[in-house]
């Protein structure tokens, strides 16, 4: 545990000019209403759809489950610059760590990341190319098929690609992964902008909605398999929690389920044959360290019972903390509760950031 002759100033950066602004907004509620007030100073600030720096009273004294419109600030709002959003506190015995609860591109992908690091100040989380790898699903994918990680086959295609040869593309998907098959934006998540495909029209209309949310999409082999989730925690000792299992309301994992009617039902621990949950655990921390991820992330596999057995989807370095999302409730059921789980992950930010201060920028001694 970290001490402080202060409390630690955290910094509860929330919004973001995402399509998942709305997704941020919740969970930072959530997370505001959990945090120890005895050993937190808390500040909010949130970024409008627009890029805004906004200063917004009166969410940290929110009850749980209160709802976080697409800010409208509660309160008097003061605009920041983003310079502001990263001073270091005047006095130097009160340590500031920033927590970013943004998620998607501007705020998952290494964008405030960097930010925080030319600011030189600690933060929960992946660093700037953690963030940016395993933000884009289709670097992330050759990553993890450089460390021969297994995945379901896979293929990316980029803007261009679709709109001047359309046809062969689809030409391909169809030859090489099948239908149905899964149509992903790069540089999205919570599902936004997803798709399954099970006609060559459901394709075609699958791509052009990909390419409204990013210039990059994957496109993925649809398997019968279990959709089973790990939360990993740590910087270079890693925990991870038991396993859960998705049981999808609708036809896969979308937005609706995971944010809205809470249809899928979640099962901690999963059942699962003996020895499948330390494979898993394992292969949470390899793909993890490979990507250079830090701080958490939950790792998502599709387990192909009688076939291929566990396969990494992907890792999410800010995934949602509301009440039925699954990264607190596997660590919550591995043991660590809501508000301990946030300090564990200020702990490691500034762990991180001292060890990361402690090395060299210049060649001079």
């Amino acid at each position: 545990m970290v001490t402080n002759q202060r409390p630690i100033r955290l910094l509860v950066l929330f919004g973001g000019q995402s399509a998942e602004h709305d997704v941020s907004c919740m969970t930072a509620a959530h997370v505001l209403a959990a945090a120890d007030r005895s050993r937190y100073e808390i500040e909010t600030v949130g970024i409008t759809r627009d890029g805004q720096f906004v200063s917004v009273d009166g969410l940290a004294e929110l009850e749980p489950g209160a709802e976080v419109k697409a800010l409208e600030p509660v309160g008097a709002a003061t605009h920041l610059g983003a310079r502001q959003l990263t001073a270091q506190a005047d006095d130097d015995s009160q340590q500031l760590v920033v927590l970013p609860l943004l998620h998607g591109p501007m705020g998952e992908d290494g964008t405030i990341q960097g930010l925080c690091e030319l600011a030189n100040v600690a933060y929960v989380g992946a660093g700037v190319l953690g963030s940016a790898v395993t933000m884009d699903k289709a670097m992330a994918k050759t990553v993890l098929d450089a460390h021969k990680l297994p995945q379901t086959k896979w293929k990316a295609f980029n803007e261009h690609d679709v709109t001047t040869a359309r046809d062969t593309v689809l030409d391909e998907i169809e030859a090489d992964l099948g239908l149905p098959c899964f149509v992903k934006p790069a540089n999205m998540g919570s599902s936004v902008g997803v798709s399954k495909a099970s006609t060559r029209e459901e394709l075609e209309a699958a791509l052009s909605t990909a390419l409204r949310y990013d210039e990059v999409l994957v496109v993925e082999e649809a398997v019968d398999a279990r959709e089973i989730e790990l939360s990993v925690l740590g910087n270079s000792d890693l925990d991870v929690s038991v396993p859960g299992e998705i049981v999808p309301g609708a036809d896969f994992y979308d937005y609706e389920d995971k944010y809205h009617d809470g249809a899928a039902e979640l099962i901690i621990p999963a059942e699962l044959p003996d020895g499948v949950a330390a494979e898993l655990q394992e292969l949470a921390k390899q793909a993890f360290r490979c990507l250079r991820v830090e701080g958490l992330a939950r790792a998502d596999f599709l387990y192909e019972e009688n076939g291929r057995g566990a396969l990494i989807n992907e890792l999410n370095t800010i995934p949602g903390f509301t009440p039925i999302s699954m990264y607190p409730k596997l660590w919550e059921a591995s043991g660590l509760s809501y508000s301990k789980l946030i300090d564990r992950l200020v702990d490691l930010a500034i762990e991180r950031h001292q060890r990361r201060g402690s090395k060299r920028t210049t060649a001079r001694a």
